[in-house]
């Protein structure tokens, strides 16, 4: 009668590891996913700024031409003025 309660505590003790085993698998199995999916979501978030950030610079780009093309403007038109000032200083001389 021991023997056989001994074997019956032995398998059950075995029994009890194995479910222990398995439960402990399946949450890491379970955490490893949630940090994935975190993961995923993170990246997605920073490749969307990322873009954000690719069209405000293109934006930029284009508002910088626009400037330097006015700038030139300016300076010829200025020159242009510098010019007629020089003529008429001179005239009033």
């Amino acid at each position: 009668m021991t023997i056989e309660v001994g074997i019956v505590i032995a398998v059950a003790g075995l029994l009890l590891s194995y479910l222990s085993y398995q439960l402990a698998r399946t949450k890491e199995i379970k955490s490893d996913g949630q940090e994935s999916a975190e993961l995923k979501a993170e990246l997605g978030y920073i490749r969307k700024g990322v873009d954000d950030i690719r069209i405000d610079l293109k934006a930029n780009e284009k508002n910088i031409a626009h400037l330097t093309e006015r700038v030139a403007k300016v300076e010829e038109s200025a020159k242009s003025a510098h010019r007629r000032l020089d003529i008429l200083e001179k005239g009033v001389e």
